[in-house]
């Protein structure tokens, strides 16, 4: 049986490649959002820490 989990990585990569390739603007707008997610989230959890803490 092929190594089902290293055929399937690849193709992510092979499809990430093309995506980027084609449409190189649509792409970098699509990481900025990501990136933007990400900071988000990261800030809120260390507002709510933050919070808890200045509650004890």
């Amino acid at each position: 049986m092929p190594p089902v989990k290293k055929i399937v990585t690849w193709l992510i990569v092979i499809f990430l490649l093309y995506a980027i390739v084609t449409s190189p603007t649509q792409a970098a707008d699509i990481v900025g959002s990501a990136w933007e997610v990400i900071t988000n989230g990261v800030t809120n959890i260390a507002r709510f820490f933050d919070s808890l803490i200045a509650r004890s």
